[in-house]
Order: C-alpha cells, then sequence, then structure tokens
C-alpha cells in the first residue's frame, strides 16, 4: 500500500488578531515555526466527496454518509454518489458569521425512523436565535419536524452548534456565550452552556440543576464532544485570541469562562486537560476518540490535533488540507472534512471535501 509521511508541527499558530471587544473567531492566527518529526501512516487520505459548501458535521449510516452544509442542505454520499438534498425548516437560516445549519446527528434507530436531530441559528425580530429540531428524511428531502428547545442565545459570533447521542442516550449540545461572555457564569441562561436533554426534548431527572437542560457551564464558544470508551466525556472550546481548550466534561461542572481560561486555575472552577497556551490557537471543532487520543479538527491549526490521554502530549497530523472542521471515527478509520469554502479558507480545487484515512500504524 502507498505510504505518505505526515507532518507533525509541536509549537503552533501565533495570534495575531482578535474581534472587536477582544472576541476572537476563528481567523485569528499569524505566523508559523515548526519543528519536524515524521510519521508513516498505512495510506494517504482518500477522498470520498468533493465540491462540498461549507461543510459543518459528519454522520454515517452503514455505508452512507449525511454531511450539514451551512447554507441549509444536507449531502447524502453512498457509493460514490453525492446528492444534495434540501432542508425545509420552519425558520429562515441566520446570516451572522459562523451561523446557519450546524450540528446533526441521525437517531439510533434511523434506518427504521427516518429521523435525525439539528441545531440551527435564525433570527427572530432582527435577533439571532439557536434552536434544536427534530428532522424527518422523506423522498430524498428533510423536514423540520418538532421544535426540541429553541431561543439559544445566540449572537455576531459564538454560536456553539454540535449535538452527539451519548453512551447514556441523551441527547447532548454546545452552545456558545453568544459574544456575551458573562452569560457563560449564568445558569438561568443557556448560552456558554453543554446541555443535556432526553431525544424527546424534556429534561432528564438526573441533570445537576433542577428543571434545567444546563449539564455543565463556563463555557465560551464548545464547538467539539466525544466519549471514550470507559465512558469519560471530553469537549473542545475556543478560546480568547488563544487558550484554546480541551476539556474533561463532568455534570453540574463551571469550566471557568469568562473568569479564568487556559492554564489560569480558581476554586471551584475546572481547568482543561490541554490548552493552545497564551500564543497560540488551533480553534478546534469536532472531535472524536480512539485507542486513548482524542483526535480533534483544527481549523487555524489547519490539521488534525492527536492528544495523547496518557502522556498528555499532543501533535499534529493531515496537515496541508487546509481547515479542518469536524471528525468521525468508525473503527479505525477516521473521516473528516475541510472547511476551506467558509470565506476564511483558500479553497482549492473541488474543495471543500470529505477524507477518510486508516488509524493503523
Amino acid at each position: 500500500m502507498k505510504k505518505i509521511l505526515f507532518v507533525f508541527l509541536l509549537t503552533f499558530f501565533v495570534t495575531g488578531c482578535a474581534e472587536p471587544e477582544q472576541q476572537q473567531t476563528e481567523e485569528s492566527t499569524d505566523n508559523i515555526e515548526e519543528t519536524q518529526e515524521e510519521l508513516e501512516f498505512n495510506e494517504e487520505p482518500i477522498v470520498i466527496a468533493d465540491n462540498l459548501d461549507i461543510p459543518w458535521s459528519i454522520e454515517k449510516a452503514g455505508d452512507i454518509f449525511y454531511i450539514t452544509e451551512r447554507g441549509g442542505h444536507i449531502v447524502k454520499v453512498e457509493n460514490g454518489v453525492t446528492e444534495r438534498h434540501t432542508v425545509h425548516l420552519e425558520q429562515e437560516l441566520s446570516s451572522m458569521p459562523e451561523a446557519g445549519l450546524l450540528g446533526f446527528v441521525l437517531d439510533p434507530d434511523f434506518p427504521n425512523t427516518n429521523l435525525a436531530y439539528a441545531y440551527y441559528t435564525y433570527e427572530k425580530s432582527d435577533d439571532p436565535y439557536n434552536r434544536i429540531v427534530t428532522l424527518r428524511y422523506e423522498n430524498d428531502q428533510w423536514q423540520e419536524e418538532d421544535i426540541l428547545l429553541d431561543n439559544i442565545p445566540s449572537g455576531t459570533y459564538h454560536h456553539g452548534g454540535r449535538l452527539k447521542i451519548g453512551p447514556d442516550g441523551y441527547l447532548y449540545a454546545t452552545t456558545g456565550d453568544a459574544s456575551v461572555p458573562e452569560i457563560a457564569q449564568d445558569i438561568d441562561s443557556l448560552g456558554g452552556k453543554i446541555i443535556r436533554m432526553e431525544l424527546d426534548g424534556t429534561i432528564p431527572e438526573d441533570n445537576p440543576f433542577t428543571n434545567s437542560y444546563i449539564y455543565s457551564f463556563g463555557h465560551r464558544n464548545p464547538q467539539g464532544l466525544t466519549w471514550a470508551t470507559d465512558g469519560s466525556f471530553y469537549s473542545s472550546e475556543h478560546g480568547s485570541s488563544a487558550n484554546d481548550e480541551i476539556n474533561e466534561i463532568e455534570s453540574g461542572l463551571n469550566y471557568g469562562w469568562p473568569i479564568i481560561q487556559g492554564d489560569e486555575e480558581r476554586e471551584g472552577m475546572v481547568s482543561p486537560l490541554f490548552t493552545s497556551g497564551n500564543d497560540s490557537t488551533w480553534a478546534p471543532s469536532g472531535m472524536d476518540y480512539y485507542n486513548n487520543r482524542l483526535y480533534v479538527a483544527a481549523l487555524r491549526g489547519s490539521a488534525i490535533i492527536e492528544l495523547n490521554l496518557e502522556t498528555g502530549e499532543h501533535q499534529e497530523i493531515v496537515t496541508g488540507l487546509g481547515r479542518i472542521r469536524d471528525i468521525k471515527i468508525e473503527g479505525n478509520t477516521l473521516y473528516f472534512i475541510s472547511n476551506n469554502t467558509d470565506g476564511r479558507g483558500n479553497p482549492a480545487e473541488n474543495d471543500d471535501k470529505l477524507y477518510q484515512l486508516s488509524l493503523q500504524q
């Protein structure tokens, strides 16, 4: 089998810009300093689908992929054939930066129910909000069916948006601070949180706050969720100008934003397992787990970051393909999507693309 050498970058992008009011977008970075090591993978990335338009989430049922596009489509990829299906939503998608049709997860019994769950940003009275809904798939179209949770705070930036069904069977979602940092500490606000619900949208009885969807709080803009085989729960989170975080999530805990960030500590608040540091940014998005390692899509890092939970070491893999938005691991195969068409990258020919790569070494 053909082999390819991937570059590991052991120092990261140095940030040089921030949004107004110090709110980092996924854009922040400047130059690269590199030290290089080499690792052989058993194969180079294989392109499964191309010409995707700002893709955001990867889902898979059997051999069929379903990929959300922020503009309001779900792309079906089966046996090398790509079909773009319309998603009929009750509200018009927001045109705010980073907004649109974001998180997406298939029902556990999707082949029989044709049901999925989606997270999208819309505008009401000229203000943006996020909602979580069910979608029904029929006749190569998707139709919004039920609203599970509405009026999740949104803003110009920081919508959160990742959806996952946990090993406990509950639906989890990440929400951003909507560019209003203080709401991340407010347990009466759904902004800046990881939230947890039954698949019918009701509140689980064992959630940590009474009659609340909130599972954890003090988050800035989390965009990745995954679980280890032992049930440990992890999230990726965009920092402010730097200090991107990978956190281990536990019920009811406070992850500090905006009071602490990065390696800072304060009693009653949780510091991250990994951080990009004070002078660099990854802009981490989707993530997954394999063999005691976390694999994280890095937008500004333009790579997939491998984080070793045993040693605490981290390194970058699969560089040179631009911005990476989401990751899905099945068996020992890693699937990922580039995100160069979102206005912040430099699209190559036929971008964006869905790739696969073997994790066996």
